[in-house]
Order: structure tokens, then C-alpha cells, then sequence
């Protein structure tokens, strides 16, 4: 048994499809996924990296300053208050890497402050959880 043949549409029954995809297309935050526009924003990268993690808190020192890139000009304004280097990379749609550059000049030119995260004690004080029990049971 041979499958049946299947017949051509002429072109004025054809769909019209979806526009063909852009070379680069925008990802989140505007940035292409070209990997030379993301060598333009963290420069070459050569040299001695900070030792920053995901979790690292990052906070602002200064305004912007005129000599300020757009992508430093917006870490800065994000950084009024602590964030992390993970949210960072997130909010401006940028590789943790390419953030982990921008970070290093940064806080070479103490544009920026980096925090190690607060971590929690892994056991809790005894005397704050007797306060904590006395408490409850007065209720």
C-alpha cells in the first residue's frame, strides 16, 4: 500500500505565517542576545574580578556620574537600597558575569559598597526563645 499524495495549496490559499524571527532578537531588559554588544558593556574582562556571588549586597555610594555607561548609570539607580548581585542580573537582563564586570570597575572607582549577606544564626539564643515562651504563656 503506497500513503496517499499530498496536493499543493496554489499561493492565494496559503496562510500568511508569522514574520520571519529577527538575527538578534531582544531579550528582557532590551539587551540582544549578540555576544558582541554584551563585550561592549563589560569590556574585555582581563583583569582581577571582585570576589562577588549571587548574594552578594550591592549598594550605591554616589549618583551616577556623567561618565557613567547606561548600564552603570542604571545599577546605580537600582542600588539605593541593598540588593543582591542575582537581582541585579535579573532586573537588567544581563549574564551574572557581564554584572560581576560591571561590579569590579565599580567598586574599584567607589562608585559602589559590597555587603557579604546577613546569615542567620543556624541555632536560635535560648534566652530569647524562654522570653518568647514566657510571653505566650501570659497570654
Amino acid at each position: 500500500m503506497t500513503p496517499p499524495r499530498r496536493q499543493r495549496r496554489s499561493p492565494e490559499h496559503e496562510p500568511s505565517g508569522p514574520p520571519p524571527p529577527a538575527e538578534n532578537p531582544p531579550v528582557q531588559g532590551g539587551v540582544t542576545g549578540n555576544p558582541e554588544r554584551l563585550f561592549v558593556i563589560g569590556g574585555d574582562g582581563g583583569g582581577e574580578r571582585a570576589d562577588i556571588d549571587l548574594v552578594t549586597l550591592i549598594v550605591a555610594r554616589t549618583e551616577p556620574p556623567a561618565s557613567a555607561t547606561p548600564e552603570q548609570a542604571a545599577l546605580l539607580r537600582l542600588c539605593v537600597a541593598p540588593l543582591s548581585v542575582a537581582e541585579l542580573s535579573a532586573y537588567l537582563g544581563l549574564p551574572f558575569s557581564v554584572v560581576t564586570v560591571l561590579l569590579t570597575d565599580m567598586l574599584a572607582a567607589e562608585l559602589v559598597q559590597a555587603r557579604a549577606p546577613i546569615v542567620r544564626q543556624k541555632v536560635a539564643d535560648r534566652s530569647l526563645l524562654e522570653a518568647v515562651m514566657h510571653g505566650l504563656q501570659k497570654l
